[in-house]
């Protein structure tokens, strides 16, 4: 009788799906809180950069830092820019109607040749204005994604090496290996030459100075250097190189066009 009557007192009881769970995953701020950070910290180990809280822009900003990376990964402990996830970052900015200009920060000590030069091609290629700034180092493969840009930029103690390509790993067939290599240096020099005021003699003339560089050959512009043999287009920092991007989007807007 006794648990009969247990069991009718608890019969009119508020439900147990009325009643909130307080442990119910998504209902505590902490845990969200932790849930985002996580992402965060994902985004900086799967793609070496996170998207730094912001107001809407209508400039996008891509970064080539560290190493540029092509089909090869590169060993954990270096610091890399993955074609594959800046040629996609390319791509969005120019299809997207938001975005009226992209600016590119170079900080890097250059890497695979192919992937180099198609981000370069990539942008050089883009309908919408392009600026770039040289902060740190622009070296090697570097060269040719800076002067990509509509108008170059480079700091005042930023450098730039200028060194022929080199090759590593097994060679098989010694003259054939030195025949594609100095195709590939020719591809180079000759998007270079095309993408800044440079000609194709002295941007060679520096690519095989030797007596600069230790235990190489080739030269290292520094800032202003960069834009006396034509390199690169302007000194300057930040400031000026968004300035310049600003005027060049509204040239845009009112149909100009861009130099």
């Amino acid at each position: 009788m006794s648990d009969k009557i247990d069991m009718q007192n608890q019969g009119p009881t508020t439900q147990p799906s009325d009643a909130p769970a307080p442990d119910q995953p998504g209902t505590d701020p902490n845990q969200k809180g932790e849930q985002k950070k996580k992402g965060i910290v994902d985004a900086i180990q799967q793609l070496g950069q996170t998207n730094v809280p912001q107001m809407e822009s209508n400039i996008h900003c891509l970064s080539v830092i560290g190493q540029v990376e092509g089909h090869l990964v590169m060993p954990s402990q270096n610091k890399t820019t993955k074609y594959e996830h800046v040629i996609p970052q390319i791509v969005a900015a120019e299809q997207n109607p938001k975005i009226e200009g992209v600016v590119i920060i170079l900080n890097t000590v250059g890497g695979d040749v192919e992937a180099g030069l198609a981000i370069a091609e990539m942008i050089s290629s883009m309908s919408k204005p392009t600026v770039s700034l040289v902060l740190g180092g622009g070296h090697s493969i570097g060269v040719p994604i800076a002067v990509a840009a509509d108008t170059s930029f480079i700091a005042e103690t930023a450098t730039m090496t200028i060194h022929p390509v080199r090759l590593t790993g097994m060679v098989v067939g010694v003259p054939q290996t030195f025949e594609y290599m100095e195709k590939m240096q020719d591809r180079v020099t000759r998007f270079v030459a095309q993408h800044s005021n440079i000609s194709e003699e002295k941007f060679r003339e520096l690519m095989f100075r030797t007596g600069e560089l230790a235990r190489d050959i080739g030269t290292n512009v520094i800032g202003s250097d960069a834009v006396k043999y034509g390199l690169i287009h302007r000194v300057g920092g930040l400031g000026d190189a968004l300035n310049e991007l600003n005027q060049k989007i509204e040239w845009n807007r009112k149909g100009d066009v861009v130099q």
